[in-house]
């Protein structure tokens, strides 16, 4: 038996609004200019999100000074992780669990502008 997929309907929206980031930008720019035409596209279309939140990491029973940021938290329970890379790697997905494991989220979405296509990856923890 096929287990419901998490937050169907809003990873469809951000899918959406990442394409269409990536219609107009095309690939080749910096992380940071995706970031912001996504905060624009969100903003347009009523996406609720926060941008780089911050997360503390406990080690033991002490929190650890530096902090860990996610590029976004939209509709408070995705992780969303933006690239401008060749391809996703191992280390882009660990990342993402390790923002899902210190947030209590249950999915990021790792997305991918470096690309002729828009790629994107989610990741269930």
């Amino acid at each position: 038996m096929n287990e419901p997929i998490i937050f169907k309907e809003e990873s469809y929206e951000i899918v959406g609004a990442c394409m269409e980031v990536h219609n107009h930008l095309g690939a080749g720019f910096a992380e940071i200019v995706y970031k912001d035409a996504l905060e624009y596209e969100f903003r347009q279309r009523d996406i609720p999100f926060e941008r780089e939140k911050q997360y503390t990491v406990q080690y033991k029973n002490i929190l650890l000074p530096h902090l860990f940021y996610a590029d976004f938290v939209v509709f408070d329970c995705i992780i969303l992780e933006i690239k401008s890379v060749s391809q996703f790697t191992n280390e882009f997905t660990a990342q993402c669990i390790n923002y899902l494991k210190v947030s209590g989220n249950q999915l990021a979405m790792l997305v991918n502008f470096g690309l002729a296509r828009l790629a994107y990856k989610r990741i269930v923890w």
